[in-house]
């Protein structure tokens, strides 16, 4: 790849922007999503295909799943734009492409990426070196989590505007996060001005999972302990509506992943679609 030492992007959102890319490559037309600008930033080896974890039989139902929650969150920050809202966070961005791929409805916005700094300021020089160039609605926030910084703070003092709505959406980090740090995001975002709207996954207790899934969830699982990065939360619908709502949201809504297969892969050809049980959606409005 071309990165330098200090300066990687994180092995689960490289993980994640490949098997995005895949989904391009291997699965029946038409994508329920198109995105291929993760992999042109990582410029892997070309055996990348042939990685454990880029297998297309046993990462199907997690490609499935990856998919439709980016692309659940990309019709909502349409939808909300299309209301007026102008202000975009992406916890935790690592390799999100919406700018990239989404220049006529990203430039009505600002757009707020909050991530490690490192990782950022390799993903910031990858855009500039493959031509798509970083716009003035694009704002990289660095925020280094290890030393205490607050989110908040350091957003505020790159434009975000407290006193205008927002939509804040946070994909495949919670269960990095205690209940207690979940809990703390949660009233960060739910006194944000009336009219924004969070949007999060969250991962089910892993006993739920179906067995199409569980193997491959409880292999994520032990390799995440064993990298030092242990999954620390789980939540059931129940429990991450009422931490939600205990929060100080207004409304709130869990959205499964039958939902997810409904809308977007009614139809298929390949009989591609996400997992029940797994990784799913809080949706929640101030």
């Amino acid at each position: 790849m071309n990165d330098r030492r200090d300066e990687v992007p994180d092995s689960t959102a490289a993980r994640v922007a490949l098997w995005r890319a895949l989904h391009v490559e291997v699965d029946a037309p038409p994508p329920v999503l198109e995105d291929t600008v993760g992999l042109k930033l990582l410029s892997p080896d070309g055996n990348w295909r042939e990685r454990g974890d880029m297998d297309p039989q046993f990462t199907r139902p997690f490609r499935a799943s990856i998919v439709a929650r980016a692309r659940f969150i990309e019709d909502l920050v349409v939808e909300q734009a299309g209301r007026g809202v102008s202000q975009y966070v992406i916890l935790g961005a690592g390799l999100d492409s919406f700018a990239q791929r989404r220049p006529e409805i990203a430039s009505r916005l600002d757009v707020f990426e909050i991530d490690q700094p490192a990782p950022q300021a390799w993903k910031r020089r990858r855009l500039i070196e493959l031509g798509f160039g970083v716009p003035d609605w694009l704002r990289f926030v660095p925020v280094d989590f290890e030393a205490g910084e607050r989110w908040r703070d350091r957003l505020v003092a790159a434009g975000f505007d407290d006193s205008k709505p927002a939509i804040v959406v946070s994909t495949g980090v919670s269960m990095y996060l205690t209940r207690e740090a979940n809990a703390a995001a949660l009233r960060e975002v739910a006194v944000l001005a009336p009219g924004s709207t969070l949007a999060m996954t969250f991962l089910l207790p892993l006993e739920l999972a179906g067995p199409e899934v569980r193997p491959g969830l409880e292999m994520a699982e032990k390799g995440a302990r064993a990298s030092g990065t242990p999954f620390l939360s789980f939540f059931t619908p129940q429990e991450i509506l009422a931490l939600a709502h205990d929060a100080g949201f207004g409304e709130a809504r869990h959205v499964p992943a039958a939902d997810l297969a409904r809308r977007y892969f009614t139809g298929r050809t390949d009989d591609l679609r996400p997992p029940d049980n797994a990784e799913e959606l809080l949706v929640a409005n101030t």
